[in-house]
C-alpha cells in the first residue's frame, strides 16, 4: 500500500476509535460553552462533571453521543485529509524556510504545516460540524441530523453550513498546529530517549493535547456559538462580533468555558488516537 494510502486508512481508523471513545466529553464541551451567564440568569450546568451528569440522568445515557454521525464523518473525513496532506506540506515549508531537504523540519515548520493542513480540511469538511454542534447542544429528545439540515437549509441555506467558518479555521488552524507540530516535533526528540514505540506515541500525544487544549479553547467558544445559532436567532454578527460580546458580557474566564473538558478530552484523544494510528500504519506498511 503506498505512504499516503497508509496514512488515510490508518487515520480514518485511528479517528473512530478515539472519536467514539471521547465523544462525552465533546457534548459536555458544547453544552458548557452555549449557555451564557449573563447578570440575572445563572448557569443550567455548574462544571463538567455536573454536566454529563444531568445530561444523562436528564436524558438517558445515550444523549452523551448525541451528534456521533456528524462527528465520526466529519473526524474519518477530516482528520484523514489532515494526516494525508501534513508531510507533503511540512516537507514543502522545509525545503522554502530551511533551504532543503538535507535538515530535520524545525519545530516551527512542523507548527505551521500543521495548521494549515488542519485549515484547509476543515474548511471543506465545516458543514459536518455544524450538524454536530446543534446536535449536541440540543438538551430535549433524540435530535435527527435530517431535521438540522432542513432548518439550516431553510433559515440559512447553503451558507448556513459554512455558520463559524473563520473561528473554526483559525481554531483547526492551532489544534492541528499544536497537536500534528508538537506530536510530531516531540516524538523525534522522545525517540533517541524512549525508542520507537509506545512510550515515545503516549508521550508526545501527550504533549500535544495538552498544547492544543491550551491554545485553542478561545476560538473554540466563539465557533461553538456561532454554530449553534446557524438557522435561528443571529446573536452575533460575526467572529471578532461574538468574541468582543462574550469578553464584555460575560468576562475573559468565559473564552476559557469548557476548558476542562477540552483538556480532558484532548489527552483522551490524542493518546488513543496516535499510539492507534502509529500501530495501524506500521502494520499496513
Amino acid at each position: 500500500m503506498s505512504d499516503a494510502k497508509s496514512r488515510f486508512a490508518a487515520s480514518a481508523a485511528a479517528a473512530l476509535v478515539a472519536e467514539t471513545s471521547t465523544l462525552p466529553t465533546d457534548v459536555a464541551k458544547t453544552r458548557l460553552q452555549v449557555q451564557s451567564t449573563t447578570a440575572g440568569s445563572g448557569p443550567r450546568y455548574t462544571g463538567f462533571v455536573d454536566c454529563l451528569r444531568r445530561t444523562a440522568a436528564e436524558e438517558g445515557p445515550l444523549a452523551l453521543w448525541k451528534g456521533l454521525v456528524p462527528a465520526l464523518i466529519r473526524q474519518v473525513c477530516y482528520t484523514s485529509m489532515s494526516l494525508v496532506i501534513y508531510e507533503p506540506i511540512r516537507d514543502l515549508y522545509r525545503n522554502a524556510l530551511q533551504g532543503g531537504s538535507e535538515c530535520a523540519p524545525s519545530y516551527s515548520v512542523r507548527l505551521a504545516a500543521g495548521g494549515t493542513a488542519g485549515a484547509c480540511a476543515i474548511t471543506i469538511f465545516n458543514p459536518t460540524e455544524v450538524l454536530k454542534t446543534q446536535m449536541q447542544a440540543s438538551s430535549g429528545g433524540p435530535v435527527r441530523m435530517g431535521d438540522v439540515v432542513a432548518r439550516v437549509w431553510q433559515r440559512d441555506g447553503l451558507l448556513g453550513f459554512w455558520a463559524g467558518v473563520r473561528p473554526n479555521v483559525a481554531r483547526t488552524f492551532l489544534v492541528n498546529a499544536a497537536e500534528l507540530g508538537t506530536y510530531d516535533e516531540a516524538k523525534a526528540q522522545l525517540r533517541p530517549l524512549l525508542g520507537d514505540g509506545v512510550l515515545s506515541h503516549v508521550g508526545a500525544s501527550g504533549a500535544a493535547g495538552f498544547t492544543s487544549a491550551c491554545v485553542s479553547t478561545p476560538a473554540d467558544v466563539v465557533k461553538t456559538r456561532l454554530m449553534n445559532a446557524a438557522g435561528g436567532e443571529q446573536q452575533y454578527r460575526g467572529m471578532l462580533h461574538a468574541g468582543y460580546r462574550i469578553l464584555l458580557d460575560e468576562g475573559p474566564t468565559a473564552l476559557y468555558k469548557g476548558f476542562l473538558p477540552i483538556c480532558t478530552r484532548k489527552l483522551v484523544w490524542c493518546g488513543v488516537f496516535f499510539v492507534t494510528y502509529e500501530k495501524l500504519l506500521a502494520a499496513l506498511k
